[in-house]
Parts: C-alpha cells; sequence; structure tokens
C-alpha cells in the first residue's frame, strides 16, 4: 500500500488545500484525494508540482507499506 504524506506536510506548514490548489494549479479535487488518501492514482506532473511547492522530496510525500 501507498500512505501519502500529504496531510502531515501540509499542516506542519499551516497550508490549507484551497491554498495550495491556487498556488500550484493543481486540481482540488485532487489534492482532496491525496489529503485523505483515496486516490486511485496520481500524474507524474501533479507529484512534481507538490514537491515542488511543499520542498520536499517523493520519498517524503509517499510511503511504501507492506499490506
Amino acid at each position: 500500500m501507498i500512505k501519502c504524506h500529504l496531510s502531515r506536510l501540509m499542516g506542519e506548514k499551516r497550508l490549507k488545500i484551497s491554498e495550495v490548489a491556487r498556488d500550484t494549479g493543481i486540481n482540488r479535487g485532487t489534492l482532496t484525494r491525496l489529503y485523505h488518501e483515496t486516490a486511485e492514482r496520481v500524474d507524474l506532473s501533479t507529484i512534481a508540482a507538490l514537491c515542488d511547492y511543499l520542498e520536499c522530496s517523493v520519498c517524503e510525500l509517499f510511503e511504501n507499506v507492506p499490506d
């Protein structure tokens, strides 16, 4: 299972989904699904934009957790 740490990273920076959507151009629905860990797939461009915006690496944003 892939765990997304978007909610933790946003919480540490006190960011709201609407702010991230406005600043990155990422669809609010996509961010909401990532935030609540219900996303089934994510575009590489979305991952890159989030990593750039949050100043983090892919492995800080996502984690592979054995089932």
